[in-house]
């Protein structure tokens, strides 16, 4: 397998002929390409996959021109992602005939050596023009595929975040000593991304391509400006259409302008499956976009494969592990706006209990992109705590200065009021951040925290009710992705002192909050939504 990755590089290219059975020009027939992204392993939500399927053998009554392609983050998000590494995923998506797939940041959450296996299994295989094996300096991955329709040849090139580098857990791109092997093309300005784009772009249309389509799990409005989808656009030229992904954004059609001021446009369908997107090119060779959020037809061979994933797993997801007297939220309930990842909410502040009660620590710090559902009131079962934190994280206790936790704390704030994935609830501790004072975080080019070169937008840090002590030690529970692994560029732990290495997995911790500390009823204690005043933003 990892010969055939290695041999691999940016020129390789695979044709897929479409032909009508008349032989016709492609101007006599639309050219419809059908995309997903961020679908999160939600197999069933919303439009759901047995919906697509249906859907896209319905257009062949209209066209023979029809590829389907996914913008990355497809196989992780709930239990059957989990449970089965993401092969249950796999099986599905080959059955339904995706033509194009790219990895989005979460392709990578089950580990390099399970992704290459996925790849493998993976029908059309992944694509992505901007991974790079550092051992020989190769991509790993095919940089694009071309796709003929009669004499329309349309090139599809993938992209996958350098925020990847943080947002999956680091030491899945790192050998034994910590140094990194694997490359996304990031740097401190882009322009390394952009290049490597432009080349591909520049290589595609030397082999004819009539039109070239970025497949991006980016972000139009991404975390990290610099690798955003308008960024990309804004320095390439060549690109038609951009289909995104990765900031969970709808977008039918956005227009904006390259580096010669041409347009292209740039969609993305949400996440979950609310929509299906469709890129049509119309006889004329007009190109248009639009979303479909409303399907009724399933195919039945989908359905009842989908039947049989989730089958494997019912005894075990079905098991019952408590009951809750109060909703636990992840949103604003004012505006059903996802609260976690910019504020305090009850789940975040009953994760984080759960994590420094059961390891018995001073505090205990989550990040809110870990936490990716709510927990309902009533009976609740191993499959909803899992659909609730679907990573399958390992639980560490470390001893950090009172210097290091104000660090995180800061790197946490550095985003409000936009969203942030390594946004920190916390417990045993209660913090202000002051929005008015603009951040001053220092990263690397891959985004790991260096320092704070002015002043701390994070103030009035207490712990067990006392000013923090920047020079005194403290235990801190949580997840080996912030407090071992440097996830959301939290490396300001990385050379605390280890005191318990992955011991529990988060899910086992929080079950036994729930039975054995909390009699198996969440009660009114976390009643308020919006939590127990431990964040304070100013």
């Amino acid at each position: 397998m990892f010969n055939k990755i290695k041999s691999l590089t940016l020129a390789f290219f695979v044709l897929i002929f479409i032909l009508s059975p008349n032989n016709a020009f492609a101007a006599k027939y639309p050219i419809i390409l059908l995309y997903t992204n961020d679908v999160h392993c939600s197999i069933e939500d919303n439009l759901g996959y047995a919906k697509i399927s249906q859907y896209k053998q319905d257009l062949r009554h209209q066209t023979p021109y029809i590829a389907l392609i996914d913008a990355g983050d497809a196989i992780q998000g709930t239990p059957i992602g989990k449970l089965s590494n993401g092969n249950s995923i796999i099986n599905i998506m080959n059955a339904i005939g995706y033509d194009f797939a790219i990895p989005g940041n979460h392709e990578f959450d089950y580990g390099m050596q399970q992704f290459l296996k996925l790849n493998d299994k993976l029908n059309c295989n992944y694509y992505s023009a901007n991974i790079i094996d550092l051992k020989n300096n190769i991509n790993l991955l095919p940089a694009y595929k071309i796709l003929q329709f009669d004499d329309v040849k349309i090139a599809l090139i993938g992209v996958t975040t350098p925020e990847t580098l943080t947002s999956s857990t680091p030491a899945f791109f790192q050998n034994e000593t910590g140094e990194f092997i694997y490359s996304f093309d990031e740097d401190a300005t882009g322009k390394k991304l952009y290049t490597k784009i432009q080349q591909t772009v520049d290589n595609v249309k030397k082999l004819g391509a009539d039109y070239v389509i970025l497949v991006a799990h980016l972000g139009e409005h991404a975390n990290v400006p610099r690798w955003s989808s308008i960024a990309v656009a804004n320095h390439t030229t060549g690109i038609n259409a951009i289909i995104d992904g990765h900031s969970h954004e709808t977008i039918s059609e956005d227009i904006v302008q390259n580096a010669k001021q041409q347009n292209v446009i740039i969609t993305q369908t949400g996440t979950k499956l609310k929509n299906l997107g469709q890129l049509t090119i119309d006889t004329n060779g007009q190109i248009s976009t639009k979303l479909i959020d409303n399907l009724t037809t399933q195919d039945t061979k989908i359905t009842a494969l989908i039947a049989t994933e989730k089958q494997k797993f019912a005894p075990i997801l079905n098991q019952t592990i408590g009951k809750s007297d109060v909703f636990l939220t992840t949103v604003d309930p004012k505006n059903n706006k996802r609260l976690i990842r910019s504020g305090e909410t009850n789940l975040g502040d009953f994760v984080t209990d759960a994590y420094k009660t059961v390891l018995n620590t001073d505090i205990a710090i989550c990040n809110g992109g870990g936490i990716r559902n709510e927990i309902p009131i009533g009976s609740f079962t191993y499959n909803d705590i899992l659909n609730t934190f679907p990573f399958g994280n390992m639980c560490v206790i470390i001893e950090a200065t009172g210097q290091q936790i104000l660090d995180a704390l800061e790197m946490s704030a550095s985003n409000y009021p936009e969203e942030n994935g390594g946004f920190l609830q916390v417990s045993g501790l209660s913090y202000t951040i002051d929005s008015t004072i603009p951040s001053h975080i220092i990263t690397d080019d891959k985004g790991n925290f260096i320092k704070v070169n002015g002043a701390y937008r994070v103030q009035n840090v207490m712990i067990d009710n006392k000013p923090l002590n920047l020079n005194k030690k403290y235990t801190v529970g949580g997840t080996s992705y912030i407090l071992k692994l440097g996830g959301n560029g939290m490396s300001m732990f990385k050379n605390a002192h280890l005191i318990q290495d992955e011991m529990m997995s988060e899910t086992d911790v929080i079950i036994e909050y729930i039975q054995n500390h909390l009699n198996a009823t969440i009660d009114n204690t976390y009643e308020n939504p919006y939590g127990q005043g431990r964040i304070i933003i100013k």
